[in-house]
């Protein structure tokens, strides 16, 4: 089986092929907490936790990754944590008992995070990792829009079995494709742009960007499907609008797979937070069904283009990948604490608290974030000029 180019658009959508499945539930997310509680007859706050849980898991593989990336081969942790995942997620199938469900999710969310730990320090070893983290996204919300289309129907007539059919299916495909990605050594030294020991300052300051970011986008997000319904909104215009906003919000993806860093990080940063933030607050008046559709492509596409940008800022300052490695531990951090956040301001009758919560954690992702963007952003240009 011929491999692909190392640097060429295949490589990068593998690469993000096998980052996705290792957290496709969340792009899903939606999805997971509307099914759980339909499928499960449990409270949707509950159904919440359990989704938490999940993403706890991975944030502690990704953690252990941290250690782990740079004395096992990649390629061969894939293989066992793909496997890991299909054994978990048909595992899960069997089981309607809330507290094994949530055992057997916080199990799965350990080999997933690994195993976007592992692709994460792959994606840093590439020479645009921001081009590659942009098309992690533009796999991640094309097929998580298709998901949250296609699955919430299917769970009353079929049950949340579904759900995990799904995710062992993303697996399967995955670990067929593997054999297709070329090997990617690691970088012998570290990345010119930007100097520093690992755990710097800087480096500190953008993975705590990442994880206000990540939850105050996830927060809302895990009950916009609530939301929606406590604005009077049906879900034939629900699925839809969900689907739609992650295939539009592609677009921001793409819109940094062609740019790359051109315009700089600090820019791009600043600028997309800002109007995420707008967007968010806008959800207050989402008994207007415009406005609830609108704010949803808004905050999906600047969701897209935003997260990708920090990404590649925290692999920038480590050429072998951990420093990588730990951006995808506080990003996946901050996916868990969002709706458990969120879940603590649930109200179907008042949103206006969970709503303030996340559009807050998005400010202050953009207030953290300034300095080490404008400075990587400066080193790069002394690095340039040198040059």
């Amino acid at each position: 089986m011929k491999q692909v180019a190392p640097e060429g658009l295949a490589a990068a959508a593998l690469l993000s092929l096998m980052a996705t499945a290792g957290l496709f539930y969340v792009n899903i997310m939606a999805a997971l907490v509307s099914g759980l509680s339909d499928g499960l007859g449990i409270a949707a706050s509950d159904a919440g936790l359990i989704a938490s849980v999940n993403v706890y898991g991975a944030a502690f593989g990704g953690l252990l990754a941290i250690f782990a990336v740079r004395h096992i081969g990649w390629r061969s942790a894939a293989i066992v944590l793909l496997v890991a995942l299909m054994v978990l997620d048909g595992v899960s199938v069997l089981f309607q008992n809330v507290t094994v469900v949530t055992a057997m999710r916080a199990l799965h969310g350990i080999a997933g995070g690994l195993l976007v730990g592992f692709s994460f320090a792959v994606i840093a070893r590439t020479a645009a990792p921001d081009r590659v983290f942009g098309m992690l996204l533009v796999v991640q919300f094309g097929l998580g829009g298709l998901g949250l289309w296609v699955l919430p129907p299917l769970v009353p007539i079929h049950g949340p079995w579904v759900l995990f059919a799904a995710l062992f299916l993303f697996s399967l495909v995955t670990l067929l494709l593997l054999p297709l990605l070329p090997d990617f050594p690691e970088a012998k030294e570290a990345s010119d742009s930007a100097s520093g020991t690992f755990l710097s300052t800087p480096l500190l300051l953008t993975v705590i960007a990442i994880f206000l970011f990540q939850g105050g986008n996830m927060g809302l997000a895990a009950f916009i499907i609530e939301l929606g319904r406590a604005a009077g909104i049906s879900q034939d215009v629900i699925g839809p609008t969900l689907g739609f906003s992650s295939w539009i919000g592609m677009a921001g993806s793409a819109l940094v797979v062609a740019t790359g860093t051109r315009l700089g990080r600090l820019l791009p940063i600043i600028a997309g937070i800002a109007v995420t933030v707008v967007g968010t607050a806008a959800f207050h008046w989402s008994t207007n069904v415009a406005v609830y559709v609108a704010c949803n492509l808004l905050t999906a596409t600047l969701w897209a283009f935003v997260i990708p940008y920090l990404l590649g800022l925290a692999a920038a300052f480590d050429g072998s990948g951990r420093s990588a490695a730990l951006g995808g531990f506080m990003s996946k951090m901050g996916l868990a604490t969002g709706p458990l956040v969120a879940s603590r301001f649930f109200d179907l009758a008042n949103f206006d608290p969970m709503i303030f919560a996340s559009a807050l954690m998005l400010l202050l992702s953009g207030t953290v974030a300034f300095y080490p963007a404008r400075l990587l952003d400066r080193r790069d240009r002394e690095y340039s000029y040198r040059r």
